[in-house]
């Protein structure tokens, strides 16, 4: 499944694009072949947004994410402003990542609420659980390094917009799904380490079990 998955990530948002991008710009123009190669991955989205069968943060991320970005591009106007959009956009996402970590809220934590949650495990404990320090700290840099792949993809689109005007659109789309494929591993290792250390102390999970007792009790 878990192949199936990277297969078709592949073709709808890597192969598909490019070759709309590649075939319909010189019938319809440069700005709306880049629209139009959008729509694979939006669709695509969409369906993986139904498949998950539950509104949490996550999927409130990834509904967020997918309207907004569709937003700038349809309000871009022009190619090379769909371009700068999509800079500004990236950059803007960088910014929030870091935000959510400033606030001590790190979007990772969240979605690794969300995944817990869906193989059954109590919310509210695994909360608990996650904002001990050694827990909470690599969710910290895993949000780091969502945040790091925004804004690098962010300058490196720059760059490429100013070498390659509205050429750099196909290598942008590569580039992308790069980084997302790069996002995604970090995030999974963080994850299975996350996994590991709770399994390997017992003691953390009997504390947090405690305090929430505590608390039950404080409140009865």
């Amino acid at each position: 499944m878990k192949k199936n998955f990277v297969l078709l990530d592949l073709l709808i948002y890597a192969a598909l694009p490019l070759f709309v991008w590649n075939i319909m710009r010189d019938y319809i123009g440069d700005y709306y072949a880049m629209l139009l190669s959008s729509v694979p991955g939006i669709i695509y989205t969409i369906y993986r947004f139904i498949e998950m069968k539950k509104i949490n943060t996550f999927g409130l991320f990834i509904l967020v994410t997918l309207v907004s970005s569709t937003l700038i591009e349809i309000l871009a106007g022009s190619s090379l402003q769909l371009l700068w959009n999509q800079v500004y956009y990236a950059a803007g996402l960088s910014f929030f990542f870091l935000l959510t970590m400033v606030f001590r809220k790190p979007i990772s934590l969240f979605f690794g609420l969300d995944f817990a949650e869906l193989q059954g495990y109590d919310r509210t404990f695994s909360k608990h659980l996650y904002y001990k320090k050694p827990i909470f700290m690599i969710f910290q840099l895993i949000t780091l390094c969502f945040a790091l792949r925004s804004g690098i993809l962010a300058m490196v689109k720059a760059w490429l917009i100013k070498e390659y005007g509205v050429e750099a659109f196909d290598k942008g789309i590569i580039l992308r799904q790069a980084f997302s494929w790069i996002m995604s591993g970090v995030a999974v290792v963080g994850f299975i380490y996350i996994g590991k250390i709770i399994n390997d102390s017992p003691s953390l999970v009997k504390e947090v079990e405690n305090e929430l007792d505590n608390k039950e009790s404080e409140s009865v």
